[in-house]
């Protein structure tokens, strides 16, 4: 089993089993005397978030939860999380729980502190638009994840449904960075099987687009080599033995390394996940599981050298091919669906999916040039 560590790339990770009894240290430490802990509903029943209450209330902390996160958060949300830190008089949050509630927390305590004039979708991450943000009014966070798959805790960025439009949007500003995040393996052993399974897949997602991105970037490259090894050989194990912590501490590496890595880019896998989530309130990472295949093959003609390469340091045999296989292999001993159809996707619009999938900002990191009609055809593909 891995021990605790110290890294502080991207940001301060406490790493290893047990480290959530360190959590109030922590939150004083980024100065909070009163934070305000945003999890999930179903999170906030288990017992794993009782002891993190726990540690904040022995620590002089208090133990204020805020609970409403749905599974693609919306606005509406937020602003009900903005409400409760007010009212309560916080000072900090702490993210806990998966990738909703980590990027719930962010949007909280970007937006507590703004003016009533400033609209979070004027965050959006295009051009300079964060700078649009007061930095001093941002609130500290703390990032505590109980899934290995979105790498939120060392982003600087949220994903944030809009509920009028169904639009996944991309919400950044450099202060949305955790000041500190706890990376602690023992919180993920209680994650159902499909958890397991799907938030592992968005980890190998992020690794995959990123190391097959056209854009410049040897270091991101290198991780995200290195975080698609980890999937390969910890999930499975991880999924079939949900106890052994060493396969879950690799997933949970896995996962931040994936999100360090994609600021390289991303790709179709996410241009055609975020919409569909958004829709049709699939899983994000069962999502990106279900049209990876197919994406690898829209891709393959501009992909096939770097996958082979890749396959070769996985020691997968045959390359592009054998990478392929890898994949549905994985899928399978995972249980992920086949395709959209088996995932629930019934009837869609492809229209207005393609149009959103076009407007999501992982296009532009695919190694093929989306367009509306190579768009909507991988759309039907993966029916």
């Amino acid at each position: 089993m891995l021990g605790p560590m110290n890294w502080s790339y991207p940001t301060a990770v406490k790493f290893g089993p047990g480290r959530i009894a360190e959590l109030a240290d922590h939150a004083k430490s980024v100065g909070m005397r009163n934070p305000l802990l945003i999890t999930d509903r179903a999170l906030a029943a288990l017992p794993i978030t009782a002891d993190a209450l726990a540690v904040l209330d022995t620590g002089g902390l208090g133990r204020a939860v805020f609970a409403e996160v749905d599974a693609n958060p919306t606005e509406t949300n937020m602003k009900a999380g903005i409400a409760a830190y007010r009212a309560g008089k916080h000072d900090g949050v702490i993210g806990f729980g998966g990738g909703s509630a980590l990027d719930l927390g962010k949007m909280i305590a970007l937006m507590a502190g703004q003016p009533a004039s400033l609209s979070v979708w004027d965050l959006e991450d295009i051009g300079d638009w964060w700078t649009r943000a007061d930095a001093q009014a941002i609130a500290p966070i703390i990032a505590v994840p109980t899934t290995a798959g979105t790498g939120s805790e060392v982003g600087r960025a949220g994903v944030l449904t809009d509920a009028a439009t169904h639009r996944k949007k991309i919400i950044f500003h450099p202060k949305l960075m955790p000041a500190v995040t706890i990376c602690d393996p023992a919180l993920t052993i209680g994650m159902p099987p499909a958890i397991t399974a799907g938030t592992g897949m968005d980890a190998l997602a992020h690794c995959l687009e990123a190391y097959c991105s056209p854009h410049y970037h040897p270091m991101s490259q290198g991780i995200a080599l290195e975080g698609m090894r980890l999937v390969f050989e910890n999930l499975a194990r991880a999924y079939a033995t949900p106890d052994d912590l060493t396969a879950r501490a690799h997933m949970m590496s896995a996962a931040a390394m994936g999100a360090v890595a994609f600021q390289k880019g991303l790709g179709a896998i996410h241009a055609l996940s975020h919409p569909l989530g958004a829709v049709y309130n699939t899983h994000h990472g069962t999502t990106n599981a279900v049209v990876m295949p197919m994406v690898l093959d829209f891709n393959r003609a501009a992909i096939e050298d770097r996958l082979t390469r890749a396959a070769a340091y996985l020691g997968i045999a045959d390359g592009f091919d054998g990478f392929r296989a890898a994949v549905m292999d994985l899928r399978a001993t995972l249980g992920i669906p086949e395709n959209l159809t088996a995932l629930g996707v019934r009837d869609p619009d492809l229209d207005t999916l393609t149009a959103m999938a076009l407007e999501d900002p992982s296009c532009g990191g695919n190694p093929v040039a989306l367009d509306a009609h190579n768009a909507r055809a991988l759309f039907e593909a993966c029916l």
